[in-house]
């Protein structure tokens, strides 16, 4: 039995891999063309012009006529006659003190101001005068430089410095610029303005007969001020005139004026219950006894009180009366004035303390 012959188609091999490239190209290829025709795509329409309609409101103005005026019926009032004759209304805001730019001026018108009231006028006008060289044009140096002229008595000068303030004007000088307008058209105090405003209170006598430098006595003097009046301790000037009697009766009057101390109670003024206080200690030393049988022992007899304001007499008291005549005589409101009050040891605490007698009055028994 012979073989059978092969089959020529079993021997023939199929391409595979040259058609499985020819497959993937044909793949690659059709990809390209469909990523070209959408590139193109994308161009055209990018070159398209797109028009987008929007809506615009529009606004019309559309006029309303006015409305008609309403009549308000006017009330005329007749004018108060207090009104017409006290002038206007005051400004209800009060004006501010005018304040010093220049620290040091500042504390020169302080330290002028403390001068002043403490009566060394030369002081605070050389206080003054520095502060002008630091702040030349300051209303308040130039208001206190006419207060210290003033009180001095140089009126024209004073006027002068015033009369700077008051070209300062309200908005430059404050409330200074009512008080110097006041000064120019008021004019000046003058002494016997105080008549009336000024006086001595009842004078108090403490006589201490036992004290170890012999015999002592104290006064206390009241000063008495009305109300509302300005007064600064250079303007005051208290003089006690005291007088002794010898064991031979005769007055005299004291030539030693050591055996006198004196001092205000407080200082500066601030006159508490509208008066001041002056407290005066007199002490008759001991003589020996050879000076007392040649001119007599002296005793207290009693003293003349008289209160000056700026070197005028405003008032005097002499006690005991007769003393009024051994003095100049001069034109008060109250020639004698009271008669002091005598306190009486035996009617003292025990811890009574002579050098502060400022005792309430004592009743009269």
């Amino acid at each position: 039995m012979q073989p059978a012959a092969p089959d020529p188609r079993r021997d023939r091999k199929i391409p595979v891999f040259p058609l499985a490239c020819w497959l993937l190209g044909i793949v690659v290829l059709c990809q390209l063309l469909i990523a070209g025709i959408a590139l193109g795509h994308r161009f055209d329409a990018a070159r398209e012009v797109k028009v987008i309609e929007k809506e615009v409101p529009k606004y019309i103005t559309v006029e309303t006529p006015a409305p008609p005026p309403i009549e308000v019926p006017v009330i005329v009032r007749s004018p108060d006659p207090a009104e017409i004759f006290s002038g206007p209304s005051p400004d209800p805001s009060p004006l501010a003190d005018p304040e010093i730019a220049d620290a040091r001026a500042e504390r020169l018108v302080n330290e002028a101001r403390q001068a002043r009231v403490a009566g060394d006028m030369g002081m605070a006008i050389l206080k003054l005068e520095e502060a002008m060289v630091h702040a030349e044009d300051e209303p308040v140096i130039h208001y206190e430089m006419g207060l210290v002229h003033e009180q001095m008595g140089v009126f024209d000068t004073a006027a002068m410095y015033y009369e700077r303030v008051f070209q300062a004007g309200i908005s430059g000088a404050g409330k200074l610029y009512e008080l110097a307008a006041a000064k120019l058209r008021d004019g000046f105090d003058q002494p016997a303005d105080m008549l009336g405003k000024l006086s001595l209170g009842r004078v108090r006598v403490f006589r201490d007969a036992n004290h170890r430098d012999g015999e002592r006595v104290v006064l206390t003097v009241p000063v008495q001020k009305a109300p509302g009046v300005e007064v600064t301790a250079g303007d005051i000037e208290i003089i006690v005139t005291f007088f002794n009697r010898t064991d031979r009766g005769e007055i005299r009057q004291l030539q030693d004026n050591s055996w006198v101390e004196q001092n205000w109670v407080s200082l500066p003024y601030d006159w508490a219950g509208g008066e001041e206080i002056l407290r005066m200690s007199y002490t008759i030393p001991r003589d020996d006894p050879r000076h007392e049988h040649l001119f007599g022992s002296l005793r207290y007899y009693g003293q003349v009180v008289t209160l000056l304001y700026q070197d005028e007499v405003l008032d005097v008291q002499a006690w005991p009366r007769d003393l009024a005549a051994r003095i100049p005589r001069h034109s008060t409101h109250d020639e004698f004035g009271l008669p002091p009050e005598f306190f009486d040891p035996g009617l003292l605490p025990p811890d009574f303390d002579p050098d502060n007698p400022l005792l309430p009055s004592l009743p009269d028994f």
